[in-house]
């Protein structure tokens, strides 16, 4: 099978990445890269394998941990996307989204996208992989352009003094950070040098009109409501949904601290 003069291919071994970009190729090729070597196929039927066994597949990955599967599991082109499918005992982790089981697939957009396979810390694998999309335009004036700001969410003064406080673990950089309870929030804020006194309620009302503002936006954030279907404990599951999207959208940013510790100077803050 070969597209546009491009034929199934090995990676030469002098590719270190795909995340800076891949060769020059018809669009919709797939380009998937290991440690010990890659393979890119245009679109169309082919079966690309990656495990463990060299001999059995085009990737090989976790070559020396029998933890992963000889066949781990193969990408295919279903006439609009490539899909990968996991046929190993391990699951494959991909970037915020749910780990992907035995049995279960996914699609790809076009764009780089890191895979990991591994049953401990120390022995995570990656796959990259690459499907070529529309190619971006040359870095031209846009290089020395202004940055544009991100799009944030409308907060009032009450409502990010509060999400500050329930996010300052994230917003520390914790290695496993949660939400703070209600009573926590309200104990964290009443301990500041103003006259205000806060009650669990307050805060939990205040978070609450936040959630479903925020659900409602002309961009909806997603988990944020009981009706979305979260499981228990369902506010801990919101309110980490709730921080994700304030921290991702730069809504909430780790020199907010300084609101709730006035000692906190300018450069301690930014590099919290």
């Amino acid at each position: 099978m070969a597209k546009d003069g491009f034929s199934p291919q090995m990676l030469s071994s002098s590719m270190r990445s795909l995340a800076s970009g891949v060769p020059a190729a018809p669009l919709g090729t797939i380009f998937v890269l290991g440690a010990d070597g890659g393979f890119a196929v245009p679109p169309g039927e082919f079966r690309l394998y990656f495990g463990r066994s060299r001999d059995d597949v085009h990737v090989p990955v976790g070559v020396d941990d029998e933890g992963v599967s000889r066949r781990h599991g193969v990408f295919e082109y279903d006439g609009q996307q490539w899909r990968v499918s996991n046929w190993g005992h391990l699951p494959i982790e991909l970037p915020d989204e749910p780990l992907l089981l035995n049995g279960r697939q996914r699609a790809f957009e076009p764009g780089y996208t890191p895979m990991f396979i591994g049953s401990r810390k120390d022995r995570r694998h990656l796959l990259e992989v690459h499907v070529v999309g529309v190619p971006a335009e040359k870095p031209t004036e846009q290089q020395h352009s202004r940055t544009v700001p991100p799009k944030t969410y409308p907060l009032s003064p009450d409502e990010k003094l509060v999400l500050t406080a329930l996010a300052q673990r994230y917003l520390r950089q914790e290695r496993y950070p949660q939400p703070l309870s209600w009573r926590q929030v309200a104990e964290e804020l009443n301990g500041r040098p103003d006259e205000r006194m806060w009650s669990p309620r307050t805060v939990a009302y205040i978070v609450g009109v936040v959630r479903e503002r925020l659900s409602m936006a002309a961009d909806p954030v997603a988990g944020i409501r009981i009706e979305d279907g979260i499981g228990d404990p369902v506010g801990n599951a919101l309110n980490h949904n709730l921080i994700q999207a304030l921290l991702r959208s730069a809504t909430l940013a780790p020199v907010d601290l300084r609101m709730l510790d006035s000692t906190l100077d300018d450069d301690r803050a930014e590099a919290v």
